[in-house]
């Protein structure tokens, strides 16, 4: 465990299987040894969870996307003062499901182009990037098909289509190549376990 802690987050779009690989890395390496923390965007603390049932339920057209990026670091702020830096602080290995890639490419990208504007904000109040960032590439059909197969609350980005999944897919692997000295991708079409190998042996490459 280095001194400063680890900040890995896990990107894709909605269905590749990232919090389900988020989860089980945290297990494997709580079993190693090392003090995790678990968490996601939006939320991850208490005033973050509250804001992320405004962004994440209600019809697609409830916001604005200047008004959601607002939204968006507005719950990151609190995420990051509350339960990211002093996880950090303490050494420990902080897994965070989804973090400003996730609006870079949802807001920044496609509703609008608003990355400059994700970036600003980002730079004024937040400042922090990943050490490391698992990308979860998967088919977007089949990611959309999972994703809709949850029949949860938070579906108000899914219900945008297909299209917008294919956009996402192609902006993250392009944000992959920007971000290259911390991205690494990893096919998310197949099995969990062939998949969670290889986001492990990543992992433990970083914490080395």
């Amino acid at each position: 465990m280095t001194k400063a802690g680890l900040f890995l987050t896990f990107e894709g779009i909605d269905g590749s299987g990232k919090s389900s690989q988020a989860r089980m890395l945290a297990e494997h390496l709580r079993g190693l040894g090392y003090d995790v923390v678990l968490t996601r965007e939006p939320g991850g603390s208490a005033g973050a969870e509250e804001i992320r049932s405004l962004v994440l339920e209600g019809d697609p057209d409830r916001w604005s996307a200047e008004t959601e990026i607002l939204l968006f670091t507005a719950a990151r702020r609190d995420h990051l003062e509350r339960t990211i830096r002093p996880a950090l602080a303490e050494g420990k290995v902080v897994i965070c499901d989804r973090f400003a890639d996730s609006t870079r490419m949802y807001q920044g990208l496609s509703r609008g182009d608003l990355r400059g504007l994700v970036d600003q904000l980002h730079d004024l109040m937040i400042g922090r990037e990943p050490d490391t960032t698992v990308l979860i590439d998967m088919d977007p059909e089949t990611g959309l098909s999972r994703a809709k197969g949850r029949q949860g609350t938070e579906e108000r980005f899914e219900d945008f289509g297909l299209d917008l999944q294919q956009q996402m897919r192609a902006g993250f692997l392009a944000l992959a190549d920007e971000y290259s000295d911390r991205f690494r991708v990893v096919d998310g079409n197949r099995d969990m376990d062939s998949v969670a190998q290889d986001v492990t042996d990543i992992v433990l490459q970083a914490l080395r």
